[in-house]
């Protein structure tokens, strides 16, 4: 427990100073946790507004039978909406959500320093300013903590507390102790661009943009064969949900905040259609179109094609033998100029290891079994494969139903060097020291919903395969996007799992 916060008391106060989206749902949260919840706002109109909303919401959950009439009664006295800064002298805790503005926060944060008690924490909902920067104006910099919540608040159970280069060390213990009391599982990061959730979030759109730029795939096979693998939502799905005003925007300013760091690399593909004003959802067309008039989408049908040709499959690999044969297909001993040729990469091209191993261009193609192909399959050409012998492919591997995607040659495909790519910057994140392992999973996992954590999805495909699908695009590229962490290199030499941060 915290000698100086105790988020348990009976009688603590909470201040919200913004009634915007974030205000009002840390107030909501805050109220319905039994707090005394003040929020202040200057715009008396968005005072009223939000009062009325966040009554709305709680009469909501009290119909819906998630509330009792009781507990509604309380949520609502507990909320108090203030157009005078002095109100908030009594309380025990003053988050800010306001605009994303360094200078308009330290002029806040320097008034309420003037007005609340010595004891008072003062928290920093911000998503991309540094804490540090934040409190360094202020006579009591140690008070001072980020407290980053998600939108909507009371659905995404996750905040992230962030203590800057002058936090004292009690005020992550206290806004931990605050954020498990608003029902709230807390996750702590040191005072880094992007905290955990945006940093982390840098290898999944970024890379797919890049699969885009290069014309290996169309935008909803990119989005097919991630969903398949386990994400709730393909890249340009996500894109379009946020919004590239936002999403964009959030790239470049952890790229620049990295100095150019080039992992996070920006697309010049999201900058032009932002510009464009193609923002996604919001603007009724994105990398889809929302619009009322909007086809439905589409997906290219494999042809129903008689394949006699037996095929040869690398390294006699026994799935996908097995598969071929469920299939109706005939397996031959050898390549052969009548066979057509599956290869198996990890981390390389179809062309590479089509001159690795010798085979006809012409013949051979290439697919993806690091993930199961019980629910999707990556069948990837070479500049030379014969179209007939794609659409032969992509006939019988179709046979069962199974969704089976053809893409241009790349090394890693699709689904291998995007998770690649998400484990690694998880992976950093580790390395610098800026959040434990399990929390760095945690806040990814509840932060962006992904499947699994950057850590243990590395741990679920293997470090040493994660290791060698990095080197191969490394050494095809060349471009240092793409070097491993020291974190996975470390453990995957040792045959480590990511999630261990020291056997000790």
């Amino acid at each position: 427990m915290s000698q100086r916060f105790d988020a348990t008391r009976p009688d603590l106060e909470l201040a919200v100073i913004g009634s915007g989206i974030m205000g009002r749902g840390i107030a909501q949260i805050s109220a319905l946790a039994g707090i005394k919840t003040l929020v202040f706002d200057t715009n008396q109109a968005a005072l009223k507004e939000a009062h009325e909303e966040l009554c709305s919401r709680f009469d909501s959950l009290a119909a819906k039978g998630k509330l009792s009439p009781d507990d509604t009664a309380k949520a609502k006295n507990n909320l108090r909406m203030v157009g005078d800064i002095e109100s908030v002298r009594t309380s025990h805790v003053v988050v800010e959500a306001i605009k994303e503005d360094l200078d308009i926060k330290r002029k806040l944060f320097a008034n309420l320093e003037a007005i609340v008690s010595d004891n008072c924490i003062l928290a920093s909902n911000t998503s991309s300013l540094s804490i540090t920067a934040i409190q360094a104006g202020l006579k009591k910099p140690g008070r001072f903590g980020g407290l980053h919540f998600f939108n909507p608040v009371p659905l995404m159970k996750i905040a992230e507390v962030i203590t800057g280069h002058l936090s004292e060390e009690w005020i992550a213990d206290g806004l931990t102790e605050l954020t498990n009391r608003l029902g709230h599982k807390s996750v702590r990061a040191k005072d880094f661009p992007g905290f955990i959730v945006n940093h982390a979030g840098r290898g999944y759109g970024t890379e797919a943009l890049r699969i885009l730029g290069e014309d290996i795939a169309p935008v909803q096979v990119i989005d097919d064969v991630l969903k398949a693998t386990g994400f709730r939502m393909g890249p340009f799905e996500l894109l379009d949900l946020i919004g590239l005003d936002i999403s964009h925007t959030v790239m470049e300013s952890i790229y620049n905040q990295f100095y150019q760091e080039p992992r996070f690399r920006p697309s010049a593909i999201a900058k032009i259609r932002m510009d464009g004003g193609l923002l996604g959802r919001k603007s009724g067309r994105g990398f889809y179109d929302y619009g009322k008039d909007a086809a439905p989408l589409s997906r290219e049908k494999s042809r129903d094609l008689k394949v006699d040709e037996s095929f040869w499959i690398e390294r006699s690999d026994k799935q996908v033998s097995l598969l071929i044969t469920k299939l109706g297909g005939k397996i031959a001993s050898r390549p052969d100029a009548e066979t057509i040729n599956v290869v198996l990469p990890i981390g390389k091209d179809t062309t590479s290891t089509v001159a690795q191993l010798q085979l006809n261009p012409e013949r051979t193609i290439a697919l993806d079994t690091i993930y199961s192909l019980e629910k999707h399959r990556t069948l990837m050409t070479n500049p030379a494969t014969n179209k007939l012998i794609t659409d032969k492919a992509q006939s019988l591997f179709s046979r069962d139903g199974i969704t089976t995607s053809i893409i241009n040659d790349s090394p890693g495909f699709i689904s291998q060097r995007v998770q690649a790519m998400v484990v690694n910057v998880g992976c950093d994140i580790a390395q610098q020291g800026i959040a434990e392992p399990t929390d760095i999973d945690t806040a990814v996992t509840l932060g962006l919903g992904y499947p699994k954590g950057p850590l243990a999805l590395g741990d679920s495909i293997g470090p040493g395969i994660v290791l060698k699908i990095l080197e191969e695009l490394y050494d095809f590229y060349g471009d240092p996007r793409y070097r491993p962490s020291p974190w996975l290199k470390r453990r995957a030499h040792l045959n480590m799992s990511l999630l261990i941060k020291h056997n000790r």
